[in-house]
Protein backbone atom coordinates (compact mmCIF):
# COMPACT_ATOMS: atom_id res chain seq x y z
CA UNK A 1 0.00 0.00 0.00
CA UNK A 2 1.34 3.80 -1.00
CA UNK A 3 2.25 5.61 1.77
CA UNK A 4 -0.44 9.27 2.36
CA UNK A 5 1.05 12.18 2.04
CA UNK A 6 2.58 13.97 4.41
CA UNK A 7 -0.32 16.66 4.19
CA UNK A 8 -2.71 13.84 5.39
CA UNK A 9 -0.61 11.99 7.80
CA UNK A 10 -0.39 14.35 11.06
CA UNK A 11 0.90 11.28 13.26
CA UNK A 12 -0.81 8.89 15.78
CA UNK A 13 0.06 9.87 19.68
CA UNK A 14 -0.76 13.68 20.42
CA UNK A 15 3.31 13.98 21.56
CA UNK A 16 3.96 13.11 17.70
CA UNK A 17 1.16 15.41 16.01
CA UNK A 18 2.43 18.24 18.33
CA UNK A 19 5.94 17.67 16.77
CA UNK A 20 4.74 17.23 13.54
CA UNK A 21 2.58 20.39 13.64
CA UNK A 22 5.72 22.28 15.23
CA UNK A 23 7.71 21.35 12.41
CA UNK A 24 6.06 21.94 9.66
CA UNK A 25 5.06 25.67 10.87
CA UNK A 26 8.95 26.18 11.09
CA UNK A 27 9.04 24.97 7.62
CA UNK A 28 11.28 22.03 7.86
CA UNK A 29 12.46 20.43 5.44
CA UNK A 30 10.71 16.61 4.75
CA UNK A 31 13.99 15.04 5.03
CA UNK A 32 14.59 16.88 8.27
CA UNK A 33 10.76 15.87 9.08
CA UNK A 34 10.95 11.89 8.81
CA UNK A 35 14.37 11.83 10.44
CA UNK A 36 13.05 13.64 13.46
CA UNK A 37 10.09 11.71 13.52
CA UNK A 38 12.17 8.62 13.48
CA UNK A 39 14.66 9.78 16.49
CA UNK A 40 11.52 10.43 18.25
CA UNK A 41 9.53 6.95 17.96
CA UNK A 42 12.67 5.27 19.25
CA UNK A 43 12.50 7.44 22.08
CA UNK A 44 8.84 6.93 23.07
CA UNK A 45 10.07 3.51 22.77
CA UNK A 46 12.91 3.65 25.15
CA UNK A 47 10.95 5.47 27.59
CA UNK A 48 7.93 3.20 27.70
CA UNK A 49 5.63 3.08 29.37
CA UNK A 50 6.36 6.81 30.37
CA UNK A 51 5.13 9.04 27.35
CA UNK A 52 7.72 12.00 26.25
CA UNK A 53 4.76 14.77 27.46
CA UNK A 54 6.29 12.95 31.06
CA UNK A 55 9.97 12.66 30.15
CA UNK A 56 12.70 15.00 31.46
CA UNK A 57 15.93 15.53 30.81
CA UNK A 58 17.19 12.51 32.38
CA UNK A 59 15.32 9.93 29.88
CA UNK A 60 17.20 11.98 27.14
CA UNK A 61 20.53 11.61 29.16
CA UNK A 62 20.28 8.43 29.39
CA UNK A 63 18.20 7.41 25.67
CA UNK A 64 21.74 9.31 24.66
CA UNK A 65 23.80 7.73 26.96
CA UNK A 66 22.80 3.66 25.45
CA UNK A 67 22.84 5.07 22.11
CA UNK A 68 26.76 6.08 22.40
CA UNK A 69 27.74 2.66 24.45
CA UNK A 70 24.78 0.04 23.69
CA UNK A 71 24.04 1.08 20.29
CA UNK A 72 27.64 1.79 19.59
CA UNK A 73 26.34 5.22 17.49
CA UNK A 74 28.69 7.89 15.83
CA UNK A 75 29.26 11.20 16.60
CA UNK A 76 27.09 12.45 14.19
CA UNK A 77 24.28 10.20 14.44
CA UNK A 78 24.49 10.63 17.96
CA UNK A 79 24.63 14.58 17.24
CA UNK A 80 21.67 14.21 15.37
CA UNK A 81 19.35 12.70 17.82
CA UNK A 82 20.30 15.01 20.04
CA UNK A 83 18.89 18.01 17.71
CA UNK A 84 15.64 15.68 16.91
CA UNK A 85 15.15 15.13 20.91
CA UNK A 86 15.76 18.80 21.67
CA UNK A 87 13.07 20.11 19.24
CA UNK A 88 10.45 17.51 20.01
CA UNK A 89 11.07 18.14 23.67
CA UNK A 90 11.79 21.82 24.21
CA UNK A 91 10.49 23.22 20.67
CA UNK A 92 7.19 20.88 20.27
CA UNK A 93 5.88 19.93 24.03
CA UNK A 94 7.50 22.68 25.82
CA UNK A 95 9.64 20.84 28.58
CA UNK A 96 12.58 22.53 29.57
CA UNK A 97 15.40 19.97 29.50
CA UNK A 98 17.89 21.48 31.62
CA UNK A 99 21.42 21.00 31.48
CA UNK A 100 22.25 17.48 30.32
CA UNK A 101 25.54 15.35 30.45
CA UNK A 102 25.29 12.24 28.89
CA UNK A 103 28.39 9.42 27.17
CA UNK A 104 28.99 11.26 24.13
CA UNK A 105 30.25 9.13 21.05
CA UNK A 106 33.93 8.85 20.51
CA UNK A 107 34.13 10.84 16.98
CA UNK A 108 36.25 8.70 14.66
CA UNK A 109 38.57 10.24 12.13
CA UNK A 110 38.79 8.69 8.90
CA UNK A 111 40.99 9.76 5.53
CA UNK A 112 38.31 10.44 2.99
CA UNK A 113 38.53 8.20 0.38
CA UNK A 114 39.23 10.07 -3.34
CA UNK A 115 40.34 9.12 -6.32
CA UNK A 116 43.43 10.10 -8.22
CA UNK A 117 43.29 11.92 -11.49
CA UNK A 118 43.36 8.53 -13.90
CA UNK A 119 40.49 7.06 -12.05
CA UNK A 120 38.12 10.47 -12.76
CA UNK A 121 38.86 9.84 -16.03
CA UNK A 122 38.36 5.98 -16.07
CA UNK A 123 35.08 6.19 -14.62
CA UNK A 124 33.58 9.29 -16.20
CA UNK A 125 34.72 7.48 -19.23
CA UNK A 126 32.12 4.77 -18.07
CA UNK A 127 29.23 7.25 -18.14
CA UNK A 128 27.54 8.90 -20.60
CA UNK A 129 24.83 11.63 -20.84
CA UNK A 130 23.57 13.68 -17.92
CA UNK A 131 24.56 11.11 -14.95
CA UNK A 132 28.57 11.68 -16.83
CA UNK A 133 27.21 15.59 -16.81
CA UNK A 134 26.10 14.76 -12.97
CA UNK A 135 29.39 13.11 -12.01
CA UNK A 136 32.07 15.52 -13.59
CA UNK A 137 30.41 18.89 -12.52
CA UNK A 138 30.07 17.29 -8.54
CA UNK A 139 34.03 16.64 -9.19
CA UNK A 140 34.52 20.05 -11.13
CA UNK A 141 33.10 22.17 -8.21
CA UNK A 142 32.95 20.11 -5.36
CA UNK A 143 29.29 19.67 -4.49
CA UNK A 144 27.66 17.46 -1.99
CA UNK A 145 25.16 14.74 -3.58
CA UNK A 146 21.56 16.60 -2.41
CA UNK A 147 23.38 19.95 -3.53
CA UNK A 148 23.79 18.38 -6.93
CA UNK A 149 20.13 17.25 -7.32
CA UNK A 150 18.79 20.72 -5.94
CA UNK A 151 20.68 22.53 -8.10
CA UNK A 152 18.05 24.49 -10.66
CA UNK A 153 18.84 27.15 -13.87
CA UNK A 154 19.04 30.08 -11.84
CA UNK A 155 21.96 28.81 -9.89
CA UNK A 156 23.84 28.90 -12.98
CA UNK A 157 26.56 31.98 -14.13
CA UNK A 158 27.75 30.69 -16.57
CA UNK A 159 29.06 33.92 -18.03
CA UNK A 160 31.48 34.14 -15.05
CA UNK A 161 31.44 30.50 -14.38
CA UNK A 162 30.18 30.45 -11.29
CA UNK A 163 28.24 27.71 -9.20
CA UNK A 164 25.54 29.12 -6.26
CA UNK A 165 24.88 26.48 -4.44
CA UNK A 166 21.49 27.33 -1.84
CA UNK A 167 20.69 25.99 1.45
CA UNK A 168 23.36 23.45 1.60
CA UNK A 169 24.62 21.52 4.64
CA UNK A 170 23.46 23.96 7.23
CA UNK A 171 20.83 25.47 5.16
CA UNK A 172 24.16 27.66 3.92
CA UNK A 173 24.84 29.72 0.92
CA UNK A 174 27.77 29.50 -1.06
CA UNK A 175 29.73 30.48 -4.57
CA UNK A 176 31.65 27.62 -6.11
CA UNK A 177 33.54 27.67 -9.67
CA UNK A 178 31.92 26.20 -12.78
CA UNK A 179 34.92 23.89 -14.85
CA UNK A 180 35.01 25.89 -18.15
CA UNK A 181 35.18 22.61 -20.23
CA UNK A 182 31.53 21.99 -18.61
CA UNK A 183 30.11 25.44 -19.79
CA UNK A 184 29.54 24.14 -23.67
CA UNK A 185 27.35 20.65 -22.30
CA UNK A 186 25.85 22.82 -18.92
CA UNK A 187 24.15 25.22 -22.10
CA UNK A 188 22.99 22.40 -23.80
CA UNK A 189 21.51 20.47 -20.73
CA UNK A 190 19.86 23.82 -20.62
CA UNK A 191 18.39 23.41 -24.24
CA UNK A 192 17.51 19.90 -23.62
CA UNK A 193 15.07 21.06 -21.24
CA UNK A 194 13.47 23.98 -22.19
CA UNK A 195 10.85 21.49 -24.34
CA UNK A 196 10.52 19.22 -20.97
CA UNK A 197 9.24 22.62 -19.28
CA UNK A 198 7.20 23.67 -21.76
CA UNK A 199 5.48 20.12 -22.36
CA UNK A 200 5.29 20.25 -18.90
CA UNK A 201 3.27 23.66 -18.51
CA UNK A 202 1.34 22.72 -21.70
CA UNK A 203 0.09 19.86 -20.13
CA UNK A 204 -0.87 22.09 -16.18
CA UNK A 205 1.65 19.88 -14.61
CA UNK A 206 2.02 21.91 -10.90
CA UNK A 207 5.10 23.81 -10.52
CA UNK A 208 8.27 22.55 -8.95
CA UNK A 209 8.90 21.85 -5.49
CA UNK A 210 9.94 25.51 -3.49
CA UNK A 211 10.77 25.79 -0.11
CA UNK A 212 7.88 26.97 1.95
CA UNK A 213 8.61 30.62 2.67
CA UNK A 214 9.13 31.21 -1.17
CA UNK A 215 5.92 29.36 -2.26
CA UNK A 216 4.08 31.82 -0.50
CA UNK A 217 6.02 34.76 -1.34
CA UNK A 218 6.18 33.99 -4.89
CA UNK A 219 2.88 31.54 -5.60
CA UNK A 220 4.15 31.47 -9.02
CA UNK A 221 7.69 30.81 -9.42
CA UNK A 222 7.85 27.14 -9.40
CA UNK A 223 6.53 27.24 -12.95
CA UNK A 224 9.09 29.59 -14.00
CA UNK A 225 11.57 28.35 -16.52
CA UNK A 226 14.62 29.87 -13.88
CA UNK A 227 13.06 27.80 -10.94
CA UNK A 228 13.29 24.50 -12.79
CA UNK A 229 15.33 21.48 -11.68
CA UNK A 230 18.75 21.17 -13.32
CA UNK A 231 18.58 17.45 -13.18
CA UNK A 232 14.71 16.66 -13.22
CA UNK A 233 13.38 12.75 -13.27
CA UNK A 234 12.03 11.58 -16.45
CA UNK A 235 8.89 11.18 -15.22
CA UNK A 236 6.66 13.39 -12.81
CA UNK A 237 5.79 11.56 -9.15
CA UNK A 238 3.83 12.06 -6.09
CA UNK A 239 5.02 14.69 -3.36
CA UNK A 240 5.72 12.92 -0.49
CA UNK A 241 5.11 16.17 1.53
CA UNK A 242 1.86 17.46 -0.23
CA UNK A 243 0.58 14.61 -2.40
CA UNK A 244 1.23 16.79 -5.30
CA UNK A 245 2.02 14.83 -8.81
CA UNK A 246 5.01 17.06 -9.97
CA UNK A 247 8.54 16.96 -11.57
CA UNK A 248 11.01 16.51 -9.28
CA UNK A 249 14.61 16.10 -9.34
CA UNK A 250 16.32 13.26 -10.09
CA UNK A 251 16.28 10.68 -7.54
CA UNK A 252 19.30 10.04 -5.61
CA UNK A 253 19.62 6.44 -5.86
CA UNK A 254 19.33 6.38 -9.25
CA UNK A 255 22.36 8.47 -9.72
CA UNK A 256 24.59 6.62 -6.80
CA UNK A 257 23.97 3.28 -8.97
CA UNK A 258 25.19 4.64 -11.87
CA UNK A 259 28.31 5.88 -10.38
CA UNK A 260 28.80 2.36 -8.11
CA UNK A 261 28.67 0.64 -11.95
CA UNK A 262 30.45 2.88 -13.62
CA UNK A 263 33.45 2.53 -10.40
CA UNK A 264 32.86 -1.28 -10.99
CA UNK A 265 33.15 -1.27 -15.34
CA UNK A 266 36.46 0.88 -14.42
CA UNK A 267 38.01 -1.34 -12.11
CA UNK A 268 38.45 0.91 -9.31
CA UNK A 269 39.42 -0.99 -6.04
CA UNK A 270 37.66 1.93 -3.57
CA UNK A 271 34.09 2.18 -2.05
CA UNK A 272 33.31 4.49 -4.85
CA UNK A 273 30.01 6.98 -4.03
CA UNK A 274 28.72 10.53 -5.71
CA UNK A 275 30.84 12.09 -2.29
CA UNK A 276 34.34 10.63 -3.21
CA UNK A 277 33.63 13.34 -6.13
CA UNK A 278 33.41 16.21 -3.24
CA UNK A 279 36.87 14.17 -1.61
CA UNK A 280 38.65 14.15 -4.90
CA UNK A 281 38.25 18.30 -6.27
CA UNK A 282 39.61 19.33 -2.68
CA UNK A 283 42.47 16.86 -2.79
CA UNK A 284 43.28 17.90 -6.13
CA UNK A 285 42.85 21.70 -5.58
CA UNK A 286 45.34 21.36 -2.97
CA UNK A 287 47.65 19.13 -4.62
CA UNK A 288 47.98 21.73 -7.01
CA UNK A 289 48.83 24.73 -4.79
CA UNK A 290 45.41 25.93 -3.62
CA UNK A 291 45.84 27.43 -0.51
CA UNK A 292 43.11 26.01 2.25
CA UNK A 293 41.73 29.10 3.15
CA UNK A 294 40.31 29.00 -0.26
CA UNK A 295 39.25 25.00 -0.69
CA UNK A 296 37.35 25.73 2.38
CA UNK A 297 35.10 28.63 1.17
CA UNK A 298 34.72 26.97 -1.71
CA UNK A 299 33.49 23.21 -0.02
CA UNK A 300 31.22 25.21 2.30
CA UNK A 301 32.68 24.45 5.86
CA UNK A 302 32.53 26.63 8.62
CA UNK A 303 35.60 25.09 10.19
CA UNK A 304 38.81 25.22 8.83
CA UNK A 305 39.83 22.15 10.95
CA UNK A 306 37.14 19.76 8.56
CA UNK A 307 39.22 21.31 5.46
CA UNK A 308 42.53 20.22 6.92
CA UNK A 309 41.69 16.72 6.91
CA UNK A 310 42.53 16.92 3.16
CA UNK A 311 46.00 17.25 3.91
CA UNK A 312 46.08 13.61 4.78
CA UNK A 313 45.27 13.10 1.25
CA UNK A 314 47.76 14.96 -0.71
CA UNK A 315 50.69 13.65 -2.87
CA UNK A 316 52.86 15.10 -0.54
CA UNK A 317 51.39 16.13 2.80
CA UNK A 318 52.58 18.06 5.15
CA UNK A 319 55.57 20.64 3.45
CA UNK A 320 56.66 18.32 0.77
CA UNK A 321 58.26 15.47 3.26
CA UNK A 322 59.84 13.30 0.89
CA UNK A 323 59.92 9.25 1.93
CA UNK A 324 63.74 8.32 3.60
CA UNK A 325 63.53 5.50 0.97
CA UNK A 326 62.90 7.90 -1.64
CA UNK A 327 66.59 9.44 -0.93
CA UNK A 328 68.21 6.38 -1.00
CA UNK A 329 66.98 3.82 1.91
CA UNK A 330 68.55 2.70 4.58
Amino acid sequence: MEPKPAAEDLGGPEWEQALIKTMRLRGLLWRTEYSYRSWARRFAHFILPKSPYAASGEEVQKFLTDLAVQGRASASGQRQALCALVFLMQEALGRDLGQMDFKRATPRVRVPVFLSHDECRRLFAQLSGTHRLMAELAYGAGLRLMELLRLRVHHLDLERRQLHVKGGKGDKDRITVIPEILVPHLREQLERLRPLHEEDRRIGLPGVWLPDGLEKKFKHAGVRWEWQWLFPSREASRDPASGIVRRHHTLDGAFQNAVRRAAAAAGINKRVTPHVFRHSFATHLLDGGTDLRTVQELLGHADIRTTQIYLHCMKKPGLGVRSPLDRGGP
